[in-house]
């Protein structure tokens, strides 16, 4: 989107900006324990998994930990590579890259892990923030994975189709999937250059508005399905890496 068109609807941006905050659905974050150990089997986990993120990440939108992407995702692992899967959890409504990054730097019991999970972009989009700090962040959150936990592979997911959350009222929602498409093609283009991390792309979602159960009732945030079938495609995608860290 140019700068021109940018500055023009700023003042509509602004406002619906507003309403929506004004109005929106407050939903808590998903209840539950934020660490624990997936699968069966006895020794030593397969896999150590660290999820880092916003509240997408939190599980905003159902219940629990265990309906939310976390806590499915490493029983999804555990189930394709046979054997137990450790997780942990760093996550917060509303944090950017940037906040992101300071959680992990602060955080006072931080486990041992051999892959990371970033989930990150949404409030980045919405912030407009410029793609080149923002990437230079996620490296920096890869390094301090790796320096604090030992992670030795990250994946990123890809943006969601914020074009289509039924919450924002339009241009707000066309403006908000323009600027998340233009950080996830940024994403797509440096992560290709870096050996040791990866995209993550979302599963397909059914055609149009995003439907009841694929969203929640806030109409921003992941429903139960949606996180279901998130964790599935996550699990799948990482699971078949050649490069998986195992054990």
């Amino acid at each position: 989107m140019s700068l021109p068109a940018k500055l023009a609807l700023a003042p509509l941006l602004l406002w619906q900006g507003r309403q929506v905050r004004r109005r929106a659905l407050c939903l808590p974050e998903a209840s539950g324990p934020r660490e624990g150990v997936a699968g069966h089997g006895t020794g030593e986990p397969c896999l150590r998994l660290l999820v880092v993120g916003d509240s997408s990440a939190a599980g905003v939108g159902v219940a629990h930990q265990h309906q939310a992407l976390a806590e499915p995702l490493a029983r999804a692992l555990a189930k394709r590579l046979d054997g137990p899967v450790a997780w942990q959890l760093i996550a917060t409504t509303g944090h950017r890259a940037a906040d992101a990054l300071a959680a992990l730097q602060t955080a006072p019991a931080l486990a041992p892990a051999d892959v990371m999970l970033a989930v990150l972009g949404v409030n980045d989009a919405v912030a407009m923030s410029p793609a080149g700090p923002w990437l230079a962040t996620l490296d920096a959150l890869h390094a301090c994975a790796a320096q604090r936990a030992g992670v030795r592979l990250s994946w990123h997911t890809a943006l969601p189709p914020m074009g289509r959350f039924p919450l924002l009222p339009q241009p707000l929602r066309w403006v908000m999937g323009l600027e998340a498409a233009r950080l996830d093609r940024a994403l797509g283009a440096h992560l290709p250059t870096r050996h040791d991390r990866r995209l993550a792309v979302l599963p397909a979602t059914p055609a149009g508005t995003l439907q009841p159960g694929w969203i929640a009732d806030d109409g921003f945030h992941p429903g139960p399905q949606g996180y279901r079938r998130w964790a599935e495609a996550l699990a799948e995608q990482i699971a078949s890496d050649a490069a998986l860290p195992l054990g």
